[in-house]
C-alpha cells in the first residue's frame, strides 16, 4: 500500500507577504475553506458575500460542484500560511485552481481595508515523488498546528524528544478545526472539500493510530532534516 507514482501529488504552500497574518479570525479561516470548495470547479466562481460567510456550514454540502479541477488530499491553515496536497483532475487544474484561489486576497483586502499583495510571491509547488515523502507529508501538514501548542514549537525535531506526550499532542490536534485531520479521523469537519481515499489506502481507516505510531518513532528523521528548509513556513 502507498503512493501510486502514476498520479502526480503536489505539496502546495504560500504565506503572507513579509510574514504577515493572512487569517485574523474565524471568519477569515471559514472564507478560505469556502474558497477551497467554491473555486474547485471548472465553472466560474459565484459571488460570495463577505457579510454572510456561513461559518457553520461552509464546505459541508454535496451541492452544485460538478467538475472539480483538483483533488484536495490534505490541507492545513495557519495564521500566516497554508498547506495543500493536490492532484489534478484535468490538465492544468492546479494552475487554474490556484489562480481562482487568489480571490481570497481580494476578500481579505476588502474586509480589512488594506491594499497590495497578500501572499509572498508565487505559490510554491513541490512534487511528492518518493514513497517515504508520501508517507511523511500528510502527517507534516497536520502537525503544523503544534506551533500553537505551548512547549511543542520544536516538534519538527522529533529525534531530540521534543514531543514528550504523544497523547496530549493527539488531543490537541482533535481541537484544531482548520485542517483535514478531523475528517481523516472520522469526525466530519469539512468533508466535502477533501478526497481521503489515497491516504486511507496507505494508512488504513484509523488515521489517528497511524499518526500516533509516527510520533512514537523518533528515529525516522532523514526526510525532516533533508527537506525541512523547503517546508518551513
Amino acid at each position: 500500500m502507498g503512493y501510486d507514482g502514476g498520479m502526480e501529488l503536489y505539496h502546495v504552500m504560500n504565506r503572507g507577504v513579509d510574514g504577515r497574518k493572512i487569517f485574523l479570525d474565524s471568519q477569515d479561516y471559514a472564507r478560505f475553506v469556502h474558497d477551497l470548495y467554491e473555486f474547485n470547479d471548472t465553472a466560474p466562481a459565484t459571488q460570495f458575500s463577505r457579510a454572510n460567510p456561513s461559518n457553520s456550514h461552509v464546505g459541508r454540502g454535496t451541492s452544485n460542484m460538478r467538475e472539480r479541477l483538483v483533488d484536495i488530499h490534505g490541507w492545513e491553515l495557519m495564521r500566516d500560511h497554508f498547506h495543500l496536497l493536490l492532484s489534478e483532475r484535468i490538465e492544468g487544474g492546479i494552475t487554474l485552481f490556484l489562480r481562482k484561489l487568489s480571490g481570497y486576497a481580494r476578500y481579505f483586502n476588502e474586509r480589512h481595508e488594506r491594499h497590495g499583495s497578500l501572499f509572498q510571491g508565487n505559490t510554491k509547488k513541490i512534487l511528492v515523488a518518493r514513497q517515504e515523502h508520501f508517507l511523511y507529508i500528510l502527517h507534516y501538514l497536520h502537525l503544523n498546528s503544534l506551533d500553537y501548542l505551548p512547549g511543542a514549537k520544536k516538534w519538527r525535531q522529533r529525534d531530540k524528544g521534543t514531543i514528550k506526550d504523544v497523547s496530549e499532542t493527539l488531543e490537541y490536534l482533535q481541537g484544531y478545526r482548520w485542517g483535514s485531520y478531523l475528517d481523516y479521523c472520522g469526525k466530519p469537519n469539512f468533508p466535502s472539500i477533501l478526497t481521503t481515499s489515497l491516504f486511507k489506502n496507505a494508512f488504513g481507516t484509523n488515521y489517528a493510530a497511524a499518526l500516533k505510531e509516527y510520533l512514537a518513532d523518533r528515529t525516522a528523521n532523514e526526510l525532516i532534516n533533508l527537506e525541512s528548509s523547503e517546508y518551513e513556513p
